[in-house]
This record gives structure tokens, C-alpha cells and sequence, in this order.
């Protein structure tokens, strides 16, 4: 292996002295940084943002006292892409799925972070787009949830966001290409129809379980009242539906969690509620719902009726 870079698994690692200075997918990359290491003095402040060499531009950054090679081109990068690609890795320095913060259960997207030894959970999304962009703008303000304002651009997407706190949790209402285009009480119903719709059984939209039981609180809130074309919201007359309805709200996240599930992927998909008699509270409530005709289990995994 070539002098002070370290061969790992999947990455090589620049090391002198006991001491790394960054991590790179190439050796030929590592090398490289290596070399213009070498010419500075092995001192990463010295390191220029941008310099040519090998008839290339090669783009620089020190993180947390880490060399990355944010780039290499024909052209020289400006500051703009620059500051671009610093920020994309800072949200995903491992190269992950999803980066950092962002988990997926099922069909759900969870924002998260550990403060102080304890697991926050910051919003709940129906698509990545929708949790990147919570999850960017709290990495860019410290994870303060009062940054967010009613009408939020997205610069990633070049659109614009209704958002609303609810619970120290992000939710996001609506999105509009034109802020010219934006109609609130429209988007307020549609929000507010979408919740109903998943209380009464009548649509799926599990990131919406929390606020189930808040419609009347929200319509008040919001000065509209929940409205859909196709469904009478106020007075919904299916028999399961009004049977899903009156659960209590464990019971309702159970019951979600249900799809042809294996008691081990309803424990998964439910993660977020982890608590100290965990497996016996989603026994409880699986039971509770089988004896109400709901739920059937068949061989291993659980079935809706």
C-alpha cells in the first residue's frame, strides 16, 4: 500500500502519525490529497479551497479537521457550487440512503436526532423530498423548530412550502411551483380532509397518526373545516369506519401498523413509541383488536379484516 494511506474495506485512509486526516473512495484520490498534503506542511489549514494540478481543478474542504475532495473538473468551480456541494455533505457525510437524521419505516419518513441521550422525533412525511427539506433547514438553524415559517422556499426544489408546528413536530401542508399560486384555506381543507379521511379508514396516510384525534382543534386553528368532494366528512356512515373511529388512539396505531405485518415488522414499523413494556402494550392492543373483529392472525402475521 502506498505511504500513509491506510486501505479499509470499501474507502482508504490518509494517516501519519497515528493521526487521520480524511477518508476517500479511491486510493488514486487519497493519493492525491496525500501529495498536496505533503507540499503544505501536513497541515490542513494551509490547504487552498481550490487549486489546479494534473491540468484538473480539485475542489477542497476541511470538516471537523477532515479533508474531503468535494470535487474534480475541467473548469474551475465557483463559490456558489462550492458552498453547494459543502452543503450536501454535511447532510450526508456517510454517503447513506436518505443521510443524516432521516429513517424510513414502511412508507413513512422520520426525521430524528438524539439531544442530550434522549431520541427526538421532529416530523413524520409521506415522501423524501418533503423530510430532506425539514431536514436541511433544521441542520442549516441548530434544530430550532421555530425557524419555520408559515410559507417556506425551497431553494433544492425551487418551490414553496406550507408548514405548520404542531407539537414541536414539522408538518407539511401543502406545495405550490409559484408562490403566486398559493391559496391557503384550500390548502388548510385539503390538510385538514386528508387527516379525516385517515381517522376514518376511508384513506391511508399513516405519517398524519398523531393528529387523528385534533381535527375540531385544528379547524379551529386554521378558520376552515376539514372538506372533501367525494366524502361527507362529518358524517361518515360506513360500519368499519365508524368502528376505527372510536378506537382508542393505541389501538388506531396498532391497527395501521397492521398489513399482512409479522408481530416483528409491527414492533418495527412502530419504533417510534418504544417504551419500557414495548412488546406487551402492541400485544395488547393486537389482542384487543382481534377480539373487535378488526385484526385476524393467520400462521405468523396479522391480517385486517
Amino acid at each position: 500500500m502506498a505511504r500513509y494511506i491506510r486501505e479499509n474495506k470499501n474507502s482508504y485512509t490518509i494517516v501519519k502519525n497515528s493521526k487521520s486526516y480524511g477518508k476517500f473512495k479511491t486510493l488514486d484520490d487519497a493519493m492525491l490529497v496525500r501529495d498536496i498534503l505533503m507540499r503544505h506542511d501536513w497541515n490542513p489549514e494551509l490547504l487552498p479551497e481550490v487549486m489546479e494540478t494534473n491540468n484538473q481543478y480539485i475542489a477542497l474542504a476541511v470538516i471537523d479537521e477532515k479533508i474531503h475532495l468535494l470535487a474534480k473538473s475541467k473548469d474551475k468551480p465557483s463559490a456558489h457550487l462550492r458552498g453547494k456541494l459543502i452543503k450536501k455533505l454535511k447532510r450526508n457525510p456517510n454517503n447513506s440512503k436518505y443521510g443524516l437524521n432521516i429513517t424510513r419505516v414502511f412508507e413513512t419518513f422520520i426525521i430524528q436526532k438524539q439531544i442530550m441521550g434522549d431520541e427526538y422525533v421532529f416530523g413524520y412525511y409521506d415522501n423524501l423530498k418533503d423530510a430532506e427539506f425539514v431536514r436541511n433547514h433544521l441542520l442549516d438553524n441548530r434544530w430550532n423548530v421555530d425557524t419555520f415559517a408559515q410559507i417556506m422556499y425551497d431553494g433544492d426544489e425551487d418551490n414553496f412550502k406550507i408548514t405548520d408546528i404542531i407539537d414541536d413536530k414539522i408538518y407539511i401542508i401543502d406545495t405550490y411551483q409559484k408562490r403566486s399560486d398559493i391559496d391557503l384555506e384550500k390548502s388548510y381543507e385539503m390538510f385538514l380532509a386528508k387527516i379525516a379521511k385517515h381517522s376514518h379508514g376511508l384513506a391511508s396516510h399513516p405519517y398524519l397518526d398523531e393528529l387523528t384525534g385534533r381535527i375540531s382543534e385544528l379547524e379551529e386553528k386554521y378558520g376552515v373545516l376539514a372538506h372533501d368532494e367525494n366524502w361527507n366528512l362529518e358524517n361518515v356512515q360506513n360500519p368499519l369506519s365508524d368502528a376505527i373511529f372510536n378506537l382508542t388512539p393505541w389501538q388506531k396505531t396498532v391497527y395501521d401498523a397492521v398489513d399482512e405485518s409479522s408481530f416483528e415488522d409491527i414492533k418495527k414499523s412502530l419504533i417510534r413509541y418504544r417504551s419500557g413494556n414495548f412488546d406487551e402494550k402492541i400485544m395488547k392492543n393486537l389482542n384487543e383488536l382481534i377480539w373487535q373483529g378488526l385484526v385476524e392472525k393467520r400462521e405468523k402475521n396479522y391480517y385486517k379484516v
